[in-house]
């Protein structure tokens, strides 16, 4: 009987593409995507990568073809079909953020504004269905203005007032003489699956490839501190650090007073942190990255 094995829906080519797999491969997955196939075996993990364009990823998970996907939560929305949808997310992975945002001309609405100036207005986006659900959750009737692509030249085309659209930097928003005035949806990489998923073989496999990314997710944000330190300082140190779980206390060799102390810090260690740290009178300060943490 052959092994079971799940297939993960990718982006071939975008924003995505490369952290998606630095994760897979930080994972534990070896892929060899040197001939550009697009459906590639991965060695070491019973997982098979299909590369497709990131829109069409909502449709192969919820159709079936594909067992779980990796996408931005703003496709996730937008693409998952409204009738008979099983797609459901079952991991935000913390990278590929950005926004999806309402932006006017400027000098136009954007002094004093409020949402409800877009009352009666046009918006142009390539994200109808996000935006329609925005409109209607803040009670604003305008007439969506689906356009695919270079959607910032809508209004000065005289073809909307306003318009929705990813934002990373702004940059292209102050190119095209738009400014920011409400952000609709804030989007970042999410795994999507299936809901009715009853294959346990499967099931097990995308547990623990979950769990591998939330382990890769944590350690990207978490630091492990080591220093000397004095005995009476350890309860003060404990607290100075974020986020820092209970420490490992080590007595040094041939000191009564000083004592080794290690911890996983779950927020960034600043220099101030640091330097504080040396006026309690902590001593060789080690912070380093995390690769992998499995709780």
């Amino acid at each position: 009987m052959s092994e079971s094995r799940i297939r993960i829906a990718v982006q071939k080519s975008g924003r995505l593409s490369k952290p998606t797999l630095e994760l897979l491969s930080r994972c534990g997955m070896k892929v060899d995507t040197y001939h550009r196939a697009l459906l590639c075996p991965c060695e070491d993990f019973p997982v098979d990568l299909l590369f497709v364009r990131d829109d069409d990823i909502p449709m192969y998970v919820n159709d079936g073809a594909c067992d779980i996907g990796i996408v931005g939560l703003n496709e996730a929305i937008e693409k998952a079909p409204r009738e008979d949808n099983r797609v459901k997310i079952l991991e935000r992975l913390g990278f590929g953020q950005c926004r999806l945002a309402l932006a006017v001309p400027e000098n136009e609405f954007s002094e004093n504004f409020t949402l409800a100036s877009m009352n009666g207005t046009k918006i142009a986006s390539s994200y109808p269905v996000v935006l329609k659900q925005f409109l209607e959750k803040n009670s604003i009737i305008a007439e969506v203005v689906e356009m695919q692509g270079s959607v910032e030249i809508a209004p000065c085309m005289g073809i909307a007032d306003a318009i929705c659209d990813l934002v990373s930097t702004g940059q292209t928003l102050r190119a095209n003489k738009l400014q920011e005035v409400s952000t609709v949806l804030k989007s970042e990489a999410v795994v999507i699956g299936r809901s009715g998923e009853d294959d346990q073989d499967k099931l097990r496999i995308i547990s623990k490839l979950l769990n591998r990314m939330l382990g890769v997710k944590n350690a990207s944000r978490a630091k492990y501190i080591m220093m000397n330190a004095p005995k009476s300082s350890v309860s003060k140190i404990s607290a100075l650090i974020p986020g820092m779980e209970m420490p490992t206390v080590v007595p040094l060799c041939g000191s009564d007073t000083q004592v080794a102390i290690h911890a996983v810090a779950q927020e960034p260690i600043f220099w101030e942190t640091m330097e504080r740290l040396k006026e309690m009178g902590a001593s060789s300060i080690i912070v380093s990255p995390i690769e992998k943490i499995i709780e």
